[in-house]
C-alpha cells in the first residue's frame, strides 16, 4: 500500500512539473508572438496574378471562307465535327478538324435539282423556238409566193380596164407590205427568242457555277494544317477553347492555332483596382505549375486600355502579356503560370509589418515599441504585408504586432513629426477634394501614398 502511495505521487509530481514546462513554453511563445522588429534592407512592391502560356506569333487553322463566295451560297455558323487533340504536333497538310457539312449538302442536293429543271427547260425552250421559227419562216415564204402571184396579176392585168389594173396594184402593194411585216416580226422575234434563250443559258451558268463552288467549299469542310507545329485549340470571345461541337463563323473561322515556339508569353488579366500600377516595361518573375523548380524572366509588354467581366468575376479585369526572356522547348501554350511583377523596389528602406502600424482618430500613425513607447511615424509606399517607414524608426526596433494592453502608460515620441503628418494630410485632403471636383468621381485614397 505505501508503494502505491509513493508511484502515485512521483507520478503526479512528474505531471505537474510538465504541465509548469508547458505552461512557461506557451507563454514564451504567446510573448514571442506579440512581437517583431523593424527591417531594414531591399523592399519591393509587388502584384501576383495567375496567367496562361501564349505564343506571341501564331497562324490561325482556318475554316471555309463563305462570305465571298456567290450569293447562292449563304454565310451561316457551322459546327465542329471532328478535331484532333490539343498539343499534336503536325506537318503541313496533315489532317486538323472535319467540319459539318449536313446543311450545304442539303443545298447542293436542291441546286442539282434546279440544274435538272434548268437544264429541261432549256431542252424545251429550244425546241419550241425551232418550231416558232420554222412557223415565221414558211409564213415569209408562202408570203412571198403572194406577192410573185399579185405581181404577175398585175402585169397580166395591163389591157384590163383601170379599175382591174388599180386593184392589182393595190393587191401587189398589201402583199408586200404584208411580207415586210412578216420579215420584221420575224427578225424581232428571233430577237427575243435568242434573249430568252440566253437568259435561261444564263440561269444554267449560274447555277452550274453556284454547284461547283459548293462542292469546293463542301470540300474545304476538311481542313488541314497550314504549316507544321503544335495544334492549340482556339479560344473564342468568351474565352472558352473550340473543340468538337463548337461552331466557328464566316467571321471568326479559326478552329484553331500554330503557334510559334520560339517566343512565349504569359498572358494574363488584372483587377481594375491595381490596373494603373501596371505599366509596360516592369520586370516579372514568372514561374510555371508544370515545371515549379524552375523561375523564368519576363517584362510587361502591354496592357489593354478598356476592361472587360469576365465570367465569375464582378469586377472589370484588363488583359495584359509578359513577354518570356530566353526560350525553354518544353514550355508549352495553354500552361498555367504564376506571374510576380514588380511595381517598385527601394534598395536600402526601414519596413515593418502592416498589423504594427495603428492610427487613432486624430489620423497620426504610431506604433508601439517593447520599451514603452508610443512613437510617431510617417508611413511610406506599402505592399501587401508590409509598410515602408519613411521617418521614426530604426532598424532592430522591437515592435507589438497587435495592440497592447494598456496602451495609455506608453511614453509618446517623435511629436516633431505631427506638423508634417498634418501638412500631408492637408495636402491630400485638397487633392482628393480637386480631383472629386474635377471628375465627379469618389475614390478610395490611403492616408500616406
Amino acid at each position: 500500500m505505501k508503494k502505491t502511495f509513493v508511484y502515485t505521487g512521483i507520478i503526479a509530481a512528474f505531471a505537474i512539473i510538465a504541465l509548469i514546462i508547458f505552461s512557461n513554453l506557451t507563454e514564451r511563445k504567446d510573448k514571442l508572438s506579440l512581437f517583431t522588429e523593424s527591417y531594414r534592407g531591399k523592399f519591393e512592391i509587388t502584384i501576383n496574378t495567375a496567367g496562361e502560356l501564349i505564343a506571341e506569333k501564331s497562324v490561325d487553322i482556318l475554316g471555309p471562307e463563305i462570305a465571298q463566295r456567290s450569293r447562292d451560297i449563304r454565310a451561316s455558323n457551322i459546327t465542329i465535327q471532328d478535331l484532333i487533340p490539343e498539343g499534336t504536333v503536325v506537318e503541313k497538310g496533315d489532317y486538323i478538324a472535319t467540319l459539318d457539312r449536313t446543311q450545304y449538302a442539303n443545298n447542293l442536293t436542291d441546286m442539282y435539282e434546279r440544274l435538272e429543271t434548268f437544264k429541261t427547260n432549256f431542252e424545251v425552250r429550244l425546241l419550241d423556238t425551232s418550231v416558232i421559227l420554222n412557223d415565221l419562216r414558211n409564213d415569209i415564204k408562202n408570203q412571198r409566193f403572194n406577192v410573185s402571184e399579185a405581181a404577175m396579176t398585175l402585169r397580166n392585168s395591163q389591157y384590163e380596164s383601170p379599175s382591174i389594173i388599180r386593184q392589182a396594184e393595190i393587191n401587189l402593194d398589201q402583199a408586200q407590205r404584208l411580207l415586210g411585216q412578216k420579215e420584221k416580226y420575224y427578225t424581232l422575234r428571233v430577237a427575243q427568242l435568242e434573249r430568252d434563250i440566253n437568259i435561261t443559258k444564263i440561269r444554267l451558268s449560274r447555277v452550274t457555277r453556284s454547284i461547283e463552288e459548293l462542292e469546293d467549299l463542301i470540300a474545304s469542310f476538311t481542313i488541314t494544317a497550314p504549316s507544321t507545329g503544335m495544334v492549340i485549340y482556339k479560344r473564342d470571345r468568351r474565352g472558352n477553347k473550340r473543340k468538337v461541337g463548337s461552331m466557328i463563323s464566316a467571321f471568326d473561322r479559326a478552329v484553331a492555332t500554330l503557334p510559334d515556339l520560339s517566343t512565349l508569353m504569359s498572358g494574363i488579366y488584372i483587377n481594375e483596382i491595381y490596373v494603373s500600377k501596371v505599366k509596360s516595361g516592369q520586370k516579372v518573375d514568372i514561374k510555371v505549375d508544370a515545371f515549379p523548380d524552375r523561375q523564368y524572366k519576363g517584362t510587361v509588354v502591354n496592357v489593354a486600355n478598356i476592361g472587360e467581366v469576365l465570367p465569375n468575376s464582378d469586377s472589370k479585369m484588363f488583359e495584359a502579356s509578359i513577354k518570356i526572356d530566353g526560350t525553354d522547348p518544353e514550355l508549352r501554350p495553354s500552361m498555367t503560370t504564376d506571374n510576380k511583377i514588380y511595381i517598385k523596389t527601394f534598395d536600402d528602406v526601414v519596413y515593418i509589418p502592416l498589423d504594427c502600424v495603428r492610427t487613432g482618430a486624430d489620423s497620426i500613425p504610431v506604433v508601439y515599441t517593447k520599451h514603452g513607447v508610443k512613437q510617431v511615424v510617417i508611413p511610406g509606399e506599402s505592399n501587401d504585408k508590409f509598410v515602408v517607414i519613411e521617418q521614426g524608426l530604426e532598424e532592430g526596433t522591437m515592435l507589438y504586432i497587435r495592440m497592447p494592453e494598456k496602451p495609455e502608460k506608453f511614453k509618446l515620441a517623435g511629436e516633431e513629426l505631427i506638423p508634417l503628418i498634418k501638412e500631408r494630410l492637408k495636402t491630400r485632403n485638397n487633392n482628393y477634394e480637386s480631383n472629386t471636383i474635377a471628375t465627379g468621381n469618389v475614390t478610395e485614397n490611403s492616408d500616406f501614398s
